[in-house]
């Protein structure tokens, strides 16, 4: 990841959050935090990779939820198999986008299934595109924001360490960035617990 970073830099963030965004199994938050970690060495500008990390993900979202609302939810009407199936799924999903919807698409940002198929869900169920694109940005802003600023400084952190300290303090560093991801994780599974 580092080495495409490194050869590519904006361009290569851009396209996977992008695609990971609109719907493909890609890793766009290691892409983000690998060039926030080359940002925080001064081969990137933070603010750039901030920017760019927003921008691909509202616009990946964005394409995402217009092929699940024009391609996908047609396609599912046209067998009858999945008609049938659609028919006993797709009411109470309705029922929760309309509900929760803005939540959910917010929230569905920072897990990694849900990065990849939130804006597809949300396409199919038909929420208005509107209250999805607010919500989208949003998430999209606050992901970037976050992931990016905590990897910048997670990364500047080590260097500095490593630098003053040597090998122990950037194992110690290591450790306690390991400890905030897993207590980054356990508050994302309460958020979900709560809201389901």
């Amino acid at each position: 990841m580092t080495h495409f970073i490194a050869d590519y830099g904006l361009w290569f963030l851009f396209g996977i959050v992008c695609l990971e965004s609109a719907g493909l199994w890609l890793p766009g938050e290691t892409a983000l935090i690998a060039a926030a970690v080359f940002a925080a060495k001064g081969h990137l500008s933070i603010a750039g990779v901030i920017a760019v990390a927003a921008v691909a993900a509202i616009i990946g979202d964005n394409i995402g939820y217009w092929l699940g609302r024009e391609v996908a939810r047609p396609l599912i009407n046209r067998w009858e198999r999945l008609r049938r199936y659609a028919d006993r799924v797709l009411p109470p999903a309705e029922r929760f986008f309309e509900r929760h919807g803005g939540k959910a698409v917010f929230l569905a940002r920072f897990f990694g299934g849900l990065r990849v198929t939130g804006a597809w869900m949300a396409g199919i169920t038909r929420m208005e595109w509107w209250r999805f694109l607010v919500w989208n940005a949003a998430g999209g802003i606050v992901w970037a924001v976050g992931v990016g600023l905590l990897a910048y400084y997670a990364g500047k952190a080590a260097a500095d360490a490593l630098a003053r300290y040597g090998v122990y303090a950037a194992i110690a560093g290591g450790i306690a960035v390991v400890v905030a991801i897993a207590a980054l994780h356990v508050w994302r599974r309460r958020v979900v617990e709560e809201n389901a």
